[in-house]
């Protein structure tokens, strides 16, 4: 079983029906499969990948994600989508490390790609070429065999490629049936947020059941959102904490919600505040999840019902936490040996299910420390109440979650400390209450340059995708540090809090 043969199926049971749309176009079921027949055969013959090699899409979303996807998976490789928004040295980096073969990327994002791979450009004569390639028979996969490898950034900066499996994602798919919603032919997959990330691959279970897929031409614009969800019925969507924030407030938010039918929301704490208006706005629609890459979408969740149910004793309890471990999931809070703690105390979580990765790619170290025995160690500290209820405390890796992206102080502070000025720097987030938190860096200098903030701006813009340059700087004498000379990013954040307040 590979994801390809369960598209086959669906589209044998109904052609026609529509599969993916969006602004001034649609594909039917039998569209979909002839283009990523297509895709994939020319994948195998045109040029010549193996079964399991690698191919990269850096895309912003865009209604070809999804037949290059299932071409990819027709011709037995591997799928590494990334983020569209890295700088094109981070790019550079993942290419290499991934040992991808070809590249599928967007006209806009082609001058950012230096690589010796082949590049089919969406929409290009020779993309053309390859979605109308002779269609061959597609390689028979095991669904052990890799299918997704999502890269995740580690504390030491450089990412990590977490190696998903059909199994993983096929158990993501079967857990969104039995912990989300039911799905048929008549739901509406709305992709506002990056499809190569969280919401692509919600859109695996929508087409296991024939559902369709509506694809955004904005990046994330209420407008838009608003307006589909007035026309159509029994929609669904995932959101960062920050994007529904955004609906929230938006003068559309009273506006008919009618074709609203689940909106998910993760990838970082939401406030309590902003909890109770999204509630008091679309009612029982909030489903709140708690995963990681190496875990996608799938270790704890707030369902509908539980936001629905007022009259629990935990109820406030319940909207600031993570929720209850999901369907066939184990969570556990351990301590540095990985022995469970007792209940109520702080620890580390863990999770072990068939939606934990595989490995990390051409990273054993890294996959030593994060898995033993199936167990996914996530790198977030928590703590476990009575009734199940899992409360996430801290992020043990110091990540920065800003807009609902990852950003890790590491590969930021090692930018920094290119300048010669530079003789030490702490990068922290300070919590902000429109993109949650913003990244903050403290730098000490060896010696006073008055246009320094400008020039590490600049220098952080030549390395880094502009999310992750500090929105502040703050300059000090000497950074707080303990006794084996570790510095102290929890004191680091108080007196931050303190001159920002």
């Amino acid at each position: 079983m590979n994801f390809y043969s369960e598209l086959e199926r669906i589209t044998k049971i109904q052609p026609n029906r529509s599969a993916i749309f969006w602004d001034g176009g649609s594909l039917s079921y039998m569209d979909f499969c002839n283009v990523a027949s297509s895709i994939g055969s020319a994948l195998s013959k045109t040029f010549n990948l193996k079964k399991g090699e690698h191919v990269a899409l850096v895309m912003e979303n865009d209604h070809l994600f999804l037949p290059i996807l299932f071409g990819i998976w027709k011709a037995g490789l591997t799928a590494v989508p990334i983020n569209s928004k890295l700088h094109k040295k981070e790019l550079a980096w993942i290419f290499e490390n991934s040992d991808t073969k070809l590249i599928f990327c967007s006209k806009d994002k082609i001058s950012d790609i230096h690589s010796n791979m082949p590049v089919i450009v969406n929409y290009s004569k020779e993309f053309i070429k390859t979605s109308k390639f002779e269609h061959l028979p597609h390689l028979k996969n095991d669904v052990t065999d890799p299918a997704w490898i999502f890269y995740t950034s580690g504390t030491t900066g450089k990412p990590k490629g977490a190696v998903l499996t059909h199994r993983n994602l096929l158990f993501m798919s079967l857990s969104y049936f039995a912990d989300v919603d039911s799905i048929d032919e008549k739901d509406i997959r709305l992709h506002a947020a990056p499809m190569t990330h969280g919401s692509g691959i919600y859109a695996l279970p929508f087409i296991l059941k024939g559902a369709k897929n509506y694809i955004c031409q904005s990046n994330f614009e209420p407008e838009e959102i608003f307006g589909l969800l007035s026309t159509e019925e029994n929609i669904s969507f995932f959101a960062a904490p920050t994007m529904v924030k955004r609906l929230s407030s938006h003068t559309m938010a009273s506006a008919n919600l009618k074709g609203l039918k689940t909106l998910e929301f993760g990838g970082a704490p939401m406030y309590l505040s902003d909890t109770k208006i999204a509630l008091e706005i679309f009612g029982n629609t909030l489903y709140q999840l708690y995963g990681q890459g190496e875990a996608p979408m799938t270790i704890t969740n707030i369902t509908k019902a539980m936001y629905s149910d007022k009259r629990k004793p935990y109820y406030n309890e319940l909207l600031i936490s993570a929720g209850i471990s999901r369907t066939a999931c184990s969570v556990e809070v351990v301590d540095s040996n990985w022995n469970p703690v007792p209940l109520g105390e702080v620890g580390e979580i863990i999770t072990k299910s068939d939606c934990v990765m595989k490995e990390y790619y051409k990273n054993e170290e890294a996959t030593k420390k994060a898995l033993r025995n199936g167990w996914l160690l996530t790198g977030d500290l928590g703590s476990i109440d009575q009734y199940g209820i899992l409360t996430i405390k801290d992020r043990s890796k110091d990540m920065v979650i800003t807009g609902g992206m990852n950003v890790y102080p590491r590969e930021i502070e090692d930018v920094l400390l290119l300048h010669p000025d530079v003789k030490e720097v702490a990068v922290v987030g300070l919590e902000d209450k429109k993109w949650g938190e913003i990244v903050v860096a403290i730098v000490v200098l060896k010696k006073i340059n008055d246009n320094i903030e400008k020039i590490l701006d600049d220098l952080c813009l030549q390395n880094l995708a502009r999310f992750k340059r500090p929105k502040k700087y703050f300059f000090s004498k000497q950074l707080p540090k303990n006794n084996y000379g570790k510095i102290l990013k929890t004191h680091i954040r108080k007196e931050i809090n303190i001159l920002s307040s």
